[in-house]
């Protein structure tokens, strides 16, 4: 599990180590920097998938879009260098330094270093080759001429890697309802896409896949589309799924019901929030244990009840084994999270808050840009930082006339 990500003149930020946790709650202000932090991951998410003998940086691809290498670094305090890394458990720590020029659109590798889970470190500069952005090693191979001795074999790198390239992120703009869903191959379709494209094809392709143990519904197949339906049916109750090859032709259809007895519907006629939710419920339950899986607001298009069992569903999903990290302006979702700490189906420790503040802000009131609230074994909260999940409170407090 990554249990730490530091950002170092990365976009927002002159230095931040954001500890994680099996699931990690990521709030605070518009543009304060929550997305920064996905979007870190899903850049060495995105290199390694689609460029993996590359030595740059790829900021523009299939899963975001982010510009050139001036947008990547930190205006005030970067010059053409920005860092990213990962502590992986409690040992284990990668960092990648990347260069640019400001109109360049990807970053070259300038250094990779780290430290094995034994305590040997390691640092490789731009003319070692790489492969997804780590040493590529033939066995066992020295890794720099200036650290003779020091020698790691290439699974040391296989579980970071495979976690990166396999990770699931979802972005807070999905698709909404189509007529028919592509069909284009496990390979370009592995997970379901950042807009929740590829979700019908990992649901029909994969839908014989066993879904972990911990988080099948007792009473149902434990096969990936059956227990889809029946998390969809939490909800949305009496939902059901009919998925429908089209004849000669590289897609599938769609069909929802709410109701027995009603026949199956277009998407388009049933209501943004089911095609909203379906690439989340889908790229959890595909997710094995370790797996990565990162989503922006989850609670698009759900009734305050929905955005609550969103909480509780991926704290579920992430006692299960998953690593979840969630982006969220959801006091429900929030809530939900809390409710599931409360009844014991995740622990206090596995769960981490953070509030972002704008830079700006946090500079002129000499506060933190991120402050962590802690929880306890009911759900408590132990502060709440100004402008944490408060508005209603102090909408009430001027309705009262307190404030």
């Amino acid at each position: 599990m990554l249990t730490r990500i530091d950002l170092r003149h990365f976009k927002c930020f002159k230095l931040l180590k954001l500890p994680l946790r099996p699931l990690t709650l990521l709030s605070g202000a518009n543009a304060s920097g929550k997305s920064s932090v996905l979007q870190a991951l899903v850049l060495l998410h995105q290199t390694m998938r689609e460029h993996e003998w590359s030595s740059r940086l790829i900021l523009n691809g299939e899963s975001v879009h982010l510009g050139t290498a001036a947008d990547m670094i930190d205006q005030l305090h970067g010059h053409r260098v920005c860092r990213i890394g990962l502590l992986d458990g409690d040992a284990a720590r990668y960092e990648w330094s990347f260069e640019g020029d400001r109109d360049d659109m990807g970053m070259i590798v300038r250094q990779v270093s780290g430290q094995a889970e034994d305590g040997s470190e390691w640092e490789v500069d731009d003319t070692f080759p790489l492969h997804c952005l780590l040493p590529h090693v033939d066995g066992i191979h020295p890794l720099h001429d200036r650290l003779p001795q020091v020698s790691l074999p290439s699974s040391v790198f296989e579980s970071l890697t495979g976690r990166l390239r396999g990770l699931a992120y979802l972005t807070a703009e999905r698709l909404g309802p189509r007529e028919i869903y592509t069909l284009e191959g496990p390979r370009l379709a592995p997970v379901v896409g950042p807009r929740g494209e590829h979700t019908l094809e990992v649901l029909y392709t994969g839908r014989d896949e066993r879904v972990l143990d911990e988080l099948t519904i007792e009473g149902v197949p434990p096969r990936r589309l059956r227990q889809v339906e029946a998390r969809m049916a939490r909800f949305f109750p009496g939902c059901e799924l009919a998925l429908d090859k089209v004849s000669q032709a590289s897609a599938v259809t769609l069909g929802i019901r709410t109701s027995r007895i009603t026949d199956f519907h277009r998407p388009v006629h049933t209501g943004f929030g089911l095609t909203q939710v379906l690439p989340i419920v889908t790229a959890a339950l595909s997710a094995d244990r370790r797996d990565l899986v990162l989503v922006e607001n989850p609670e698009v298009h759900l009734h305050p009840a929905g955005q609550a069992m969103m909480g509780a569903f991926l704290a579920e999903v992430a006692a299960a084994g998953v690593q979840v990290i969630i982006e969220t302006h959801s006091d429900h979702v929030l809530n939900g999270v809390r409710r599931a700490v409360k009844n014991n189906a995740l622990t206090p420790d596995d769960a981490a808050l953070h509030f972002f503040r704008p830079r700006q802000e946090s500079d002129e009131r000499d506060v933190a840009q991120v402050e962590s609230p802690a929880l306890d074994a009911d759900g408590n909260i132990d502060s709440w930082p100004d402008g944490f999940f408060d508005q209603f409170d102090k909408d009430m407090n001027h309705f009262a006339g307190w404030d």
